[in-house]
C-alpha cells in the first residue's frame, strides 16, 4: 500500500510552488514596481537633462510636456505641428498601420497555410519569404516610390510587405507541426483535406499564428517612420522626421513617446483578443 500511495503525494507537494507563482497573486506589487521604475527613469532623465544643460541633445521632461501642449492645441493661430494636431498625426499613422497590417496578415496567413501544407511549395517559396524578411524596409521603399509615386500607395505597400513575413513564417511552422494523430483521426472519420485543415490544423496552430500577428503589427509599427519619410505629414513618423531636420529634439522625443505608448496599447489589445479567441492556449 505504501508503494502505491507514495507517488500520489509528490504532485501535491509540487503543486504548492505553482500556486504561489499564480499571475494574480502579486498584482499590486507588480504595479508598484512598474510605477517605481517609471519614477526612477523620470528622475534620471531630469538629472541628466539638467546636468548636460543642452536641450538640443537631451531635452528635459518639461520641454517635452510643453511640446505636448503646443502640438495638441492651437497657439497664436498655429494649429498643432505643421497644421495638424498631435492626435491627428497619430491617427493618420495608426490608420496606415491598420490597413498595412491587415493586408500583410491576410497575405501571410494564406502563404503560411500553403507553405505548411504543400511540401514542394515550401521548398520553393520559403527562401523567398526569408529573403524578404531579412530586407530592411528602406531597402525596398525607394523602389515602391519609383513604382507608385509619393502618395499613400507606397506607404501601404511598405507596411504590408513588412508585416507579411512574420505571419507567413509562424503560420507555416505551426501548420507543418500540427498533431498528425488528430489529422489522421479526422481523415479516418471522413473529413476532407480542407475540413482537416479548417477544423484541426488551424485551431491547433492559432496560438503560434497569433504570436506571428503580434510580431507583424510590431514590425509594421516600427516601419511607420520609414514609410513616412516621404510626404509623411500628417503622420507621427513624418512629424518626427520633420522635427529632426530642424533639430527640434523635444518634438522628436514627444513623437517617440506617442509611438511607443500607442504601440503598448495596441499590443495590450492584441493580448486581450488572444486570451478571448484562444482560451485553449497553454493547455496540453
Amino acid at each position: 500500500m505504501t508503494t502505491l500511495l507514495a507517488p500520489a503525494a509528490a504532485p501535491e507537494r509540487d503543486a504548492k510552488p505553482a500556486a504561489a507563482l499564480a499571475p494574480g497573486g502579486g498584482l499590486r506589487r507588480r504595479v508598484a514596481l512598474r510605477l517605481l521604475a517609471l519614477l526612477v527613469l523620470y528622475v534620471l532623465w531630469e538629472i541628466t537633462a539638467r546636468t548636460l544643460n543642452n536641450p538640443t541633445f537631451i531635452p528635459g521632461p518639461g520641454a517635452v510636456w510643453h511640446q505636448l501642449i503646443v502640438t495638441s492645441t492651437v497657439h497664436d493661430g498655429v494649429r498643432g505641428y505643421s497644421g495638424h494636431l498631435l492626435i491627428e498625426h497619430l491617427g493618420v499613422s495608426l490608420r496606415r498601420i491598420l490597413i498595412g497590417s491587415a493586408i500583410g496578415v491576410a497575405g501571410g496567413l494564406v502563404i503560411g497555410v500553403l507553405l505548411g501544407t504543400v511540401s514542394w511549395l515550401r521548398v520553393v517559396a520559403e527562401p523567398v519569404v526569408t529573403f524578404v524578411r531579412a530586407l530592411p524596409p528602406l531597402a525596398y521603399f525607394s523602389l515602391f516610390i519609383i513604382w507608385f509615386g509619393i502618395d499613400e500607395t507606397p506607404k501601404l505597400w511598405l507596411l504590408s510587405i513588412a508585416a507579411l513575413p512574420p505571419v507567413a513564417v509562424a503560420t507555416a511552422a505551426a501548420v507543418h507541426n500540427a498533431p498528425s494523430g488528430l489529422v489522421e483521426a479526422a481523415r479516418a472519420l471522413g473529413a476532407s483535406r480542407w475540413q482537416s485543415i479548417r477544423d484541426v490544423v488551424l485551431p491547433s496552430a492559432l496560438p503560434e499564428i497569433f504570436t506571428g500577428i503580434r510580431l507583424a503589427v510590431g514590425v509594421a509599427y516600427s516601419s511607420v517612420v520609414a514609410a513616412e519619410t516621404i510626404n509623411g505629414v500628417p503622420g507621427i513618423g513624418g512629424m518626427v522626421r520633420d522635427a529632426q531636420r530642424y533639430s527640434q529634439t523635444d518634438v522628436v522625443v514627444l513623437g517617440l513617446f506617442a509611438i511607443g505608448l500607442s504601440g503598448l496599447l495596441i499590443d495590450a489589445l492584441l493580448r486581450i483578443a488572444e486570451e478571448r479567441l484562444i482560451p485553449w492556449r497553454g493547455i496540453s
